[in-house]
């Protein structure tokens, strides 16, 4: 299979990292972990002015009927930025559940939906700030009790008499392309600050260990890459190639995070450096909406 995106597509990638790279998500995702949302909702709203939301809406519900290849696009983005709240939710998974006028709402950004989908999606994230918060049969649901997260911008909510059912690809998809936006990002950062950390008298980027950690990340993310944009356009094997991408961009991003706290030391490990909100937002995402095993036995099956 052969893939390359499209002048469309590249065009809308550039347009979501020019809106995000001048949006200071770091601060916005602190701020939302905080509980505080109101960064986080007026960027909401900027990206609905670009179609995050509308994606996956058909056109006569005020959406732009796109397909998988747009949302794996954006989600590139969002992840590469460690944009915080229940994008893959509201974006991937709930334009297949609601209808009507909220749906229309969600297409335009006026409308936060967040998703529990046991076993392998058994919290709801952000449950507290979404307006919805669906089953995958669209049944309404009610959140009970905040969830301790890995990811302190990941917060999560336990949330009673969901239905359980396969976890749906599309969420699985855009996770997975989160995961690789996260782990270029990392790479981006790490090959960055290896070229103006000098220790020794040299840039640490010159020397052979550190090259070799990095070209190791660049291969994995290569690899990775593939993997994803082929699921995009998957047809009869889209469950199946949709799983191997989420595992090999898990592998790659965590591969990312270890090597560029490798190359950052110390400094990597405060709560101050913008790395740290990538660490933990990987590590939680390799294990969100299906573990690595789960992905890898789907495969095998």
């Amino acid at each position: 299979m052969r893939f390359q995106l499209s002048p469309e597509h590249r065009q809308f990638s550039a347009t979501l990292h020019e809106l995000l790279g001048g949006a200071d998500t770091a601060t916005t995702a602190r701020a939302w972990a905080a509980g505080e949302h109101d960064r986080g909702l007026k960027l909401w709203r900027a990206l609905a002015d670009v179609g995050v939301f509308a994606l996956l809406v058909g056109e006569d519900d005020g959406g732009l009927g796109a397909g998988p290849v747009d949302l794996v696009v954006a989600f590139e983005a969002l992840g590469y930025h460690a944009v915080p709240g229940p994008f893959v939710e509201s974006a991937a998974v709930a334009p297949a559940l609601l209808t009507g006028a909220k749906l229309t709402a969600l297409a335009e950004g006026d409308l936060l939906a967040t998703v529990v989908a046991p076993p392998e999606v058994p919290l709801a994230l952000d449950a507290d700030v979404a307006g919805v918060v669906l089953d995958l049969t669209g049944a309404e649901l009610t959140a009970a009790e905040a969830v301790r997260s890995i990811d302190p911008v990941r917060r999560l909510f336990r949330v009673p008499g969901a239905t359980a059912g396969p976890v749906p690809d599309l969420g699985v998809l855009a996770v997975a392309a989160q995961l690789l936006g996260a782990g270029q990002w990392l790479l981006d950062t790490s090959v960055a600050y290896a070229k103006q950390r000098r220790q020794y008298g040299r840039a640490i980027g010159e020397y052979q260990a550190i090259k070799h950690l990095l070209a190791d990340v660049v291969t994995r993310l290569e690899l990775a890459r593939p993997l994803l944009h082929g699921a995009a356009v998957a047809g009869g094997t889209f469950a199946r190639d949709v799983s191997a991408a989420k595992a090999m961009a898990a592998d790659a991003a965590c591969l990312a995070a270890r090597t560029a706290l490798q190359v950052h030391g110390a400094i990597g490990y405060t709560a101050e450096h913008d790395l740290g909100l990538r660490l933990t937002k990987v590590r939680a995402l390799a294990g969100a909406w299906g573990t690595g095993s789960f992905h890898r036995d789907r495969v095998l099956r």
